[in-house]
């Protein structure tokens, strides 16, 4: 797919200008994008495939943020390119990923000389904290078969289609917790006739 096709916010000089600057990168499924610690070299404009973003604590454990997919950027690496600062999230490719890197020494140049670009960055930085904030929410004031429930719905809606291919171990890891507690949800929503299990693998019936 084309560049307008997935970002239609673009005008063509500025399509012109990221197709100049960028370069395709691509990256296999479970491949890690970002690690905390890391400085950005670049900003990701996803072209295809769906990149999992998430934090990690200092005994390895995850805590799931949201998804990036085609058409949509990583909003903390333009936040670091303008404060030279490194990451404190992880990324990683849930499928085979392309995308078009743009170097973050074009950013000034972008934001000052492209219309599009700098309202492109600000929809970003806004969704994002909605995003988070969604988290938040769930994080502050849910249960945990309601948090469930929740990313399911966020997997199921970002991944597309009805069926996720996911372990339990992995919604423990991403939720923060136990893959016996989460079994036990997961079977609570079966019989509640919401999702079907099988294995490695959950089925979206009416989430």
């Amino acid at each position: 797919m084309k560049l307008p096709d997935l970002f239609p916010q673009f005008d063509q000089a500025l399509v012109d200008e990221l197709l100049r600057i960028g370069r395709i990168v691509e990256f296999n499924d479970d491949e890690i994008l970002m690690r905390t610690g890391q400085y950005f070299k670049y900003s990701l404009l996803i072209l295809e495939g769906t990149v999992k973003l998430y934090r990690q604590g200092q005994q390895g454990e995850e805590f799931f943020l949201y998804h990036l997919s085609g058409g949509s950027a990583c909003a903390l690496s333009m936040i670091c390119a303008a404060r030279n600062e490194t990451s404190e999230i992880q990324a990683r490719a849930v499928t085979p990923v392309k995308a078009l890197a743009i170097p973050l020494a074009h950013m000034d140049n972008l934001m000052k000389n492209h219309r599009n670009w700098y309202y492109f960055v600000l929809e970003t930085y806004r969704s994002r904290f909605e995003e988070l904030l969604q988290v938040v929410d769930q994080i502050a004031f849910h249960a945990l078969d309601e948090k469930l429930e929740f990313y399911l719905k966020r997997q199921f809606e970002s991944l597309g289609g009805d069926t996720l291919s996911v372990t339990h171990q992995e919604i423990a890891n991403d939720l923060n917790s136990s893959r016996e507690v989460i079994t036990r949800l997961l079977k609570k929503l079966e019989a509640q006739q919401k999702i079907s299990l099988s294995r490695h693998a959950i089925t979206n019936r009416k989430l």
